[in-house]
């Protein structure tokens, strides 16, 4: 058997892959999902939270509300996310294509608005 030459080509050690993912940040930090965990929570414990809910439905409901077009996005954005529209999402299936018709087409006609009947030619010098 022969001795390593000390190339370092080829796979890496094992606990050096895992000296790499420890001190690489990858998605979000540490504790974030712990943080927005404890606001959904507190925003569904509080007694308020119908009251909010409430406000915004009445000014999505209420046409004479500044803040209409706001409320509509609120809820249609929690009520009918725009995942569950995305047709490429669904499998596959059905994949995004443009397709251009051009109908009712005839072969084309020239016509001339008078008859060119006659034509004067000129001799052409080179002055240079």
């Amino acid at each position: 058997m022969t001795k390593p030459s000390g190339n370092p080509k080829g796979r890496p050690s094992k606990s050096d892959l895992a000296a790499i993912k420890e001190n690489r940040p990858v998605g979000r930090p540490k504790g974030t999902k712990a943080i927005i965990d404890g606001y959904v929570q507190r925003m569904l414990a509080s007694p308020k939270s119908a009251k909010v809910l409430e406000a915004i439905f009445d000014a999505a409901l209420d046409p004479e509300n500044k803040n209409q077009a706001a409320a509509w996005k609120l809820v249609i954005d929690r009520v009918a996310p725009i995942s569950a529209f995305d047709v490429t999402s669904k499998g596959g299936s059905g994949v995004p294509q443009i397709s251009i018709n051009i109908s009712g087409l005839n072969s084309p006609s020239i016509e001339t608005v008078e008859e060119v009947t006659d034509i004067e030619v000129k001799e052409y010098t080179d002055t240079e």
